[in-house]
Order: C-alpha cells, then structure tokens, then sequence
C-alpha cells in the first residue's frame, strides 16, 4: 500500500501543463443556514466590603436583583460585559439597615425576608409581617395564603398570620426548604436525608435517607434533584430513585441545584454548570464566568440570565440572540479598538489586572502572521458584504505587511514586526534548544536592527510561519482585491519575496548574510530528515506553494521550472503526498536536533499547511495535480478532525470536498467565547471528560472541549490542553473567530444572517 500512495505524484508529474489554475471550487456543498442562536456571556459583580459571607441572590418581578450577605442586603451595580461591576449596600428602604435578615427567598415573585422577629416583606404594600417564635430561624419556604414554614436547627414550625399551625423537629438541621404547591407539600432537606412534611396538619415522613446532602430543587416533571458532595441523584415524590448518582461531573461536590426553563443547574466548589439535553455539561469556571469558583447559590435572573452567586461576588450568565454575523461584529469591534497597533494585529493585548482600560499593545514575533490572517478576514468580509469598512481595514493591514519588507534594507527580505525606535535592547536571545542545530555557524541571534528611518527599529529572523502568513494574505490580495493598484503592490511583493528564496537556494538570508534559523525550505535541509519527521512534509508543501503562486501572478518561468525540479528530482511532491499515518517520532539513530523537532506534534505546523494549501491547490498547475494536493489535504483534514477547528474545516471544503464537517465548524464559531480575557483556566479535575493516553499527536481526552472552557483558541496551540494559567491578556479575535467565520461566508457554506 504504500508504494501505490506515490503512483499519483508520479502520473501528475508526467502531465505537467502550462493551464491556468481555478478559481475556488464552491461546488454543492451544505450550507449552514444563519439564524439567530442562544450566546452566553458573563457580567460580573465583585465587592469591595471586606470579610463578607454571599447566602443567596435573587430576582424579582421588577428585574431587581438583590443579594443577601453576613452584611446586610446587597444589588449588583453598574455592570457590563467586560466591564465588571460592584456590589453595593441596598439602602432603598431605610428600616431595612436595622432588620437582622437570615434568609430571602421570593413568593409571589416578590422578596420576601425572614430575620429574628418575622418573615415580612415590603411588596403587598407592606402588609405581610408575620411573626414567629425562633428568634435563630434561618430557612424560610412559602406555603399557600401567606403561610411560611421555617426552620431554626432542626425544629421546624408553619406560621400563618402570626400564629403557630404545627411545629416539629427532625433529626438533623435543616438546610434548606421547599413547597410542592401542586401537591400542598413541604420538602424539607438535611444533611442525611429528604422529608416531606405535609402542610394540612403537619404529618412528617422520611422520604429518602443518605449522606453528604447539600443543596435539592422541586422540579416541574414533580421529581426532586438532590445535590451531594460526591455528585446528584434524582428522586420522585416517594423517594424512589429515578436517576441514580452521576459523578461524572464537571466538580463533582454539588453545593447548589436549581432548574431554570427546564435545565438544570449546578453549583460546586469549581464553578457551574448546566446539563444539556445530550447529557453533557455547560461549565463555568473561572474568572472567564465567575467571580470565584465556590458556587453559594443559583437562581433564575432577569431577561434570560442565571444568577451565580460565588464566595467572591455575582456572575450574571446572560444568554443573548445572536447571529454569526452578529457575533463577528462585536469581534471587529474589539479587533478595532484594541488590537490595532500600526495596521499590525497586536495578537495579545496584555491588560494589568484583566482591566480592558489598562488594553497595551505589545510586539509579537509572529505579528506578520497574524496580520496576514487578519487582513485575509477583512478581504473575505469585503468580498461577501461589499463592505467599504472591511476593505479600508484590509488595505491598512496589507500596508503594514508591505512596510515589513519596506523596512528592512534588503529586496526579498522582511522583518518579523517593527517599532519606534529605542524602545527594544539591541541583544543576543540565547536559545538552549539550538545548541543541537545542525546547522554549523547559525548564529542563535533574534535581533533588533535599525532602520534607515531613525525613527523605527525592526525585528530580524523571520521564519516560516511567517512567511506562510504572508503569502496567505499576498495571495489573496492579488487574486481578490478589486483594485488594480493594490493587486500589483501585491504580487510584487510575492515576487520579491520567492525570487529572494530561489536566488538563495530556497532559504531566507537574512540582514547578517546567514539563513535565519527557521527559514530554510531547500532540499539539503528538507531531506536531510528521516520521512517519518513532519518538517520533511511541511516545508515540501509549502515551497510548492510560493513557487506555484509566484508562477500564476508573475508569469515567470523560472518559479514553473523551479517547482517542477523541486518535485521531480527532489521527491517534494512524494514528501507533500506523504499519508500522515506515516509522520511520528524520528528514529533511535537520528541526530539531535531531527529528535527535538519529532518529539512531539508542532500545531504551528497545521497553521502553516492550511494557510499555505490556499495556494497548493487553487493554483496547481494541472488537475492531475490538483487531484494529489487535494487527496493530501483530506488525510491532512482526517488527522485533525478530533479538533473541530472551523479554519483546518473550511479550507478542505475550499476544495469543493462536501464531507468538511459543516455541523462541527459551525459548533466551534458558536462556542467561542465572547469574553477573549486569558483567565486562568482548569479543567484536569473534572470527571465528565474522558482522557486518553496523548500519543504523538497531543490528544488528551476522547472529545475535545468546547472553546469557551479551554484555554487554548489558537489555531497554532493544542486545543487539547485542559489548564492554563492566568496571562493577564486579551487574545485578539482577527485570527481565531474571524477568519474562520469570513472564510466560511466567502465559500458560501455559512449564508447571509437570516433575521426573523
């Protein structure tokens, strides 16, 4: 078998041609139809009282949000998406200052309060003050006609203007309370088991017996879900269990339950979450969702929002119609205001404290790359919307990329970012891992250089995925963009940049007159590696590429010739070819640094390959060609489908493939996080995931999580990993959600926003 995988590459050498390559097949593929879904999101609410305890929060009728604490009554103020909000003391009703309040609950969907003396309200125009005779009543529940049952340790009594209906005790203290009113039943929960107490005279009955019960909710179906440390279970009326104990839970110590519009609800000592219909969880943990990850109590809030209160403040969940389309334009609006930083695409804002108003752009040492995925968004976006804003976004991102070969005294060459000058030390970066380069005299340097303009400095030592980053976005600049002058500054531009590679036998010189470390693409490099080393597979597939690019927007024969040589006499087409079954660790016997490189698999490798592939097959010079590229990208596409990446899915589909995993593309730009803050991130503890063992790929669990709980969304990182710590950043949203979704919109498998 694996003789016959290089029968292709041989057959399309042999029919080589000098036909001009198609355009993008958009054959007939499925198309996902834009209507507006559910996007959660967090607000959050912090306080700035010391030695606080949160107990409960809850909303009224009026959408007023009132939280109850060791210091009084509370509201949430002034909070935003982003923009977190305090919580401040509730002084609208002054009497209030001096109640001893112990529990709030609402009946009637109004706030109803219990403290030493009474269970009173200020709703029903005041008049409800009922007094009671347990002056250390902690737990309230309301009955019918203004009855109230509560509860002081493990004595329990049922009071009804002001006057005792029954009393009794249990054997536990009571730690929370209920009424059925369907059935005129009270639930009563311990530590150690469930009771109904039935509220026409009292009768009390031990329904379920256990241990380690936290936290229980009445549900609509009439059952009851019973929150433990060791996970929940669900009851009916008589105890039977209906659900046995689940403890494969995101946190499996249930301190909270609550169902909301038919879902159900968790809180535990990490975070919340929501169990879905498909039996998985929504999680939120971490600073992304909450305030802190101790989940004190749930309940439903106001416009389609749950109410987390945690040991640290309130996180508000809201859930809010959107569009893909909707959903982009509040990235474009965060790309705009705070990822801008001389037409770069500052890929990481970095913030003091997660305050957006402290947002400073940095240098990256791939800024080029994410500009060319950013301005490849924007031409996408202008190409499906004729949107001027877009095209004036694409045209200042292209003008910085066209500044980085500008800046740099070399034709050809173009630096990795570029700044004003004295701000960045003029130094050697040691790097231990090149000591085992094979390369004799590379000079382990990543420098600052001096610009012929006094006023800006530029960053040296441009690698490949840089260069794949800017052939991505060249490219299509010179095939998309309407106008004519645009289109020849970039194939220029392209020109420059492959003619400097082939006049320097496929490497990238740079300013000191060496190949920089990474930028070497040339057969004495390439094919020095065992087959099983990605390298050997990556740089063959990408060369092709420049080479094949270059040849359609220059017409020059050299880059035609180059490329035939390359995959005739070189084995590039049979190491492009090469099935990925086959790529793995390097032998035993191999040097250094072939070993340091095939440890593992570099996800910065699939950037490269896809971004590249956008020039490998639009522009094969046959289709004998175009069918061995495109066979190469599926079992490339095969290999990463356990990532459900919409990028890697959308540019096989660029192919005319209809197998490209529409569903999944659409579940990954959904899922993304609104909130694109680098919080620490956990989720090695949870017992709803299932782990493998990682293997050379880097997969560590059976399904990969949903991007709004992982910490990885770059495209380049393993979107495996389960924790990471706190950056202290925001992650630019120009080449994580944008390109994917505009890239999507272009090829015509996500249609226009359909509006009710």
């Amino acid at each position: 078998m694996k003789k016959l995988a290089y029968v292709l590459p041989i057959i399309a050498l042999q029919l080589y041609s000098c036909q001009k390559p198609d355009k993008i097949s958009k054959g007939e593929q499925p198309v996902y139809q834009d209507v507006a879904y559910m996007q959660d999101y967090a607000v959050k609410y912090y306080s700035e009282e010391e030695n606080i305890e949160f107990k409960k929060v809850y909303s009224d009728r009026n959408e007023v949000i009132q939280i109850l604490t060791s210091q009084g009554l509370m509201n949430p103020d002034n909070g935003h998406f982003q923009y977190p909000g305090t919580l401040r003391r509730d002084v609208r009703y002054m009497p209030m200052a001096d109640k001893k309040v112990s529990d709030l609950i609402l009946y009637q969907n109004q706030f109803v309060y219990l403290d030493d003396e009474a269970v009173f309200s200020n709703a029903f125009a005041g008049k409800l003050f009922s007094r009671h005779q347990s002056p250390q009543a902690d737990v309230v529940a309301g009955g019918k006609e203004f009855s109230f049952m509560i509860a002081s340790g493990n004595a329990y009594s049922l009071i009804q203007d002001s006057k005792t209906v029954f009393s009794g005790t249990l054997d536990a203290p009571v730690l929370d309370s209920k009424y059925d009113a369907k059935n005129g039943v009270f639930y009563a929960l311990t530590g150690s088991a469930v009771f109904q107490i039935i509220e026409n005279g009292g009768e009390k009955k031990q329904i379920y017996s256990g241990s380690g019960l936290t936290s229980f909710d009445l549900l609509a179906s009439g059952e009851i879900a019973v929150g433990t440390k060791e996970g929940f279970f669900v009851i009916d009326s008589s105890g039977k269990v209906t659900k046995p104990v689940n403890a494969k839970l995101p946190s499996t110590e249930v301190t909270a339950v609550k169902e909301i519009d038919g879902k159900l609800w968790f809180g535990s000592t990490k975070g919340a979450f929501m169990l879905k219909d498909d039996g998985k969880f929504n999680y939120y943990h971490g600073e992304k969702w909450l305030p802190g990850n101790q989940v004190v109590h749930i309940a439903e809030g106001p416009e389609q929002s749950v109410l987390i209160l945690t040991d640290k403040g309130l996180g508000q969940i809201v859930f809010e119609k959107m569009t893909l389309e909707d959903k982009a334009m509040v990235f474009e609006k965060q790309m705009r205001q705070r990822h801008i930083r001389y037409g770069i695409n500052s890929n990481v804002t970095r913030l003091a404290d997660h305050d957006l108003a402290t947002a400073q752009n940095g240098i990256a040492d791939s800024d080029n790359l994410w500009t060319g995925m950013y301005m490849g968004s924007q031409l996408f976006r202008y190409l499906v919307t004729k949107s001027e804003d877009a095209k004036q976004n694409c045209i200042e991102s292209f003008e910085a990329m066209e500044r980085l070969h500008q800046i740099t005294p070399i034709k050809g060459l173009f630096g990795r970012t570029y700044e004003r000058s004295g701000y960045y030390e003029f130094k050697k970066e040691y790097r231990d891992y090149v000591e085992n380069y094979w390369y004799e005299g590379y000079n382990n340097n990543v420098s600052w250089n001096h610009s012929a303009d006094p006023e800006w400095d530029w960053r040296a030592s441009a690698s490949s995925d840089q260069t794949v980053g800017q052939f991505f976005a060249l490219v299509l600049m010179a095939e998309y963009m309407d106008d004519p002058g645009l289109k020849q500054r970039a194939v220029k531009l392209i020109d420059d940049m492959v003619g400097y590679m082939v006049a320097n036998n496929y490497t990238l010189v740079d300013v000191d007159g060496k190949p920089s470390l990474w930028g070497r693409w040339n057969p004495e490099f390439i094919n020095r590696f065992p087959t099983m080393v990605g390298d050997r597979k990556v740089y063959s597939s990408n060369l092709i590429a420049f080479l094949q690019a270059a040849y359609k927007f220059t017409g020059k024969e050299i880059y035609r010739e180059k490329a035939l040589d390359l995959m005739k006499n070189h084995g590039y087409l049979e190491n492009l070819a090469r099935p990925f079954s086959e790529i793995g660790n390097a032998p035993a016997d191999a040097d250094e640094w072939t070993k340091m490189l095939s440890q593992e698999w570099n996800h910065s490798d699939d950037e490269m390959y896809f971004l590249a592939y956008w020039g490998l097959y639009p522009y094969a010079l046959n289709d004998s060609l175009k069918g061995v590229y495109k066979e190469a990208i599926k079992d490339h596409w095969e290999f990463e489908r356990p990532e459900k990446n919409s990028l890697w899915n959308f540019t096989y589909a660029m192919t005319g493939a209809q197998d490209f995993d529409l569903e999944e593309s659409v579940w990954h730009l959904k899922e993304f996080p609104l909130d694109m803050i680098e919080f620490k991130t956990e989720n090695s503890h949870r017992k709803d995931i299932e782990l493998i063992e990682p293997g050379f790929w880097g997969q560590t669990t059976a399904e990969v999580l949903p991007p709004d709980e992982r910490p990885e969304l770059k495209h380049n990182r393993s979107l495996f990993n389960l924790d990471a710590g706190d950056r202290n950043a925001e992650l630019s949203a120009g080449d994580t959600y944008l390109l994917p979704y505009w890239m999507g919109r272009y090829l015509g498998v996500i249609s226009a926003p359909i509006h009710e």
